[in-house]
């Protein structure tokens, strides 16, 4: 099998001729660093992994260090940065958000290998109401796509978000909220919550729309603010599950598979990951790096009725080492884990210091597991 094939075998659930080994997204600084400067996808055929390579253009992904959060200003929406510092290990940068109805404001901050927010967006309950009116939603332009997904080839799949500093609902609502203030909000005023996140659903929509015909192998939504290690069983249900299975159903009703993204949190939660229709569920981080239980105790719970993705600690495992201890936890995922098929053994998110050469142990391992 070639690579995309081994892939999408284990999406559909089924068995491919071995243990499908890649990682979540090869971060710009690891290439940078470790890898001299070669492209996510020379990387993943110079270490031997099925690649899963990350579309962001249009997706309007915060986070990602080159962002450029003037792109899309509109006549009605002009983000202007003021750059307080840039200095590529800290950088500091104060935005203001012109509209014809009123001025919002955020902060975030960075360094070479991630950014973050300092101050939200939405500091008054009227601020949503600026956000419906005038925030503006991309619509995605195919032809880099498909010059993107011809590159890839069967080198391994092309994966895309929806648009927004995350893909869910919920999540993207805590990039524009503080998540304590967001949760206390689902006691205090969950009509408010409700109408945040309808706002945010119906610009989701709506970008999903563009997304037809686009040539995407898999769409990852979701995001950890919906993890049980934030947010209650009860939660998740009342205020993530009806908005992702409405995004879930239009992304199937244009032909895309989904990808449920929780990082790891997913005690009590799932059959609510189950209900939200999604095809595959990520990143299955084991208790080591911060989920709330193992790999194999989530497979029991959900069976064959999703496709799995993850399990590898990317930091004590995949980063520290030694080669025997990668490929132990490798041989481990795949008999408790991937031994029916619909497994794809991956780092369960990203890492910044990997050795290359553990990379190749970990490809190598993954070759060893033959179905």
């Amino acid at each position: 099998m070639t690579s995309k094939e081994r892939l999408l075998a284990a999406l559909n659930r089924e068995k491919p001729d071995r243990l499908p080994v890649s990682i979540h997204q090869w971060q710009g600084y690891h290439l940078k660093e470790h890898m001299g400067g070669i492209t996510d996808l020379e990387a993943f055929k110079l270490t031997g992994l099925d690649a899963q390579i990350q579309y962001f253009e249009e997706m309007d992904q915060f986070w990602v260090v080159d962002a450029d959060p003037t792109q899309f200003n509109t006549k009605t929406w002009k983000d202007i940065p003021i750059v307080i510092s840039n200095n590529p290990d800290q950088r500091i940068v104060h935005h203001s958000i012109e509209t014809p109805g009123g001025v919002l404001t955020y902060k975030t901050e960075g360094n070479r290998k991630t950014t973050w927010i300092t101050e939200y967006l939405i500091k008054n309950d009227d601020d949503i109401r600026i956000l419906d009116k005038y925030m503006p939603v991309p619509k995605l332009t195919h032809a880099p796509v498909t010059k993107r997904y011809d590159e890839v080839g069967d080198n391994g799949i092309l994966r895309g978000f929806v648009w927004g500093d995350q893909a869910g609902c919920w999540q993207h609502a805590a990039c524009l909220f503080d998540i304590t203030a967001l949760i206390y909000a689902t006691f205090e005023k969950p009509d408010w919550v409700h109408e945040f996140l309808r706002i945010l659903s119906d610009k989701k929509l709506r970008f999903i729309e563009s997304m037809k015909g686009a040539r995407f192998d898999l769409i990852e939504t979701g995001g950890g603010s919906a993890s049980s290690t934030v947010i209650s069983p009860d939660l998740f249900e009342e205020f993530c599950l009806p908005y992702d299975r409405k995004m879930h159903d239009a992304l199937h009703d244009l032909g895309f598979k989904v990808s449920y993204h929780t990082c790891g949190g997913t005690v009590g939660i799932e059959e609510l990951i189950i209900r939200t229709g999604a095809d595959a569920s990520e990143t299955l981080a084991p208790m080591s790096v911060g989920g709330n239980q193992e790999p194999w105790d989530f497979k029991k719970k959900v069976g064959n009725r999703i496709a799995v993705i993850g399990g590898v600690d990317q930091f004590s495992t995949l980063s520290e080492g030694p080669a025997e201890k990668i490929r132990k936890n490798v041989h481990e995922l795949f008999e408790k884990v991937g031994n029916e098929g619909g497994y794809i053994c991956s780092a369960s998110d990203h890492f910044f210091e990997t050795d290359p050469k553990n990379l190749v142990t970990f490809a190598e391992a993954a070759k060893e597991c033959i179905y």
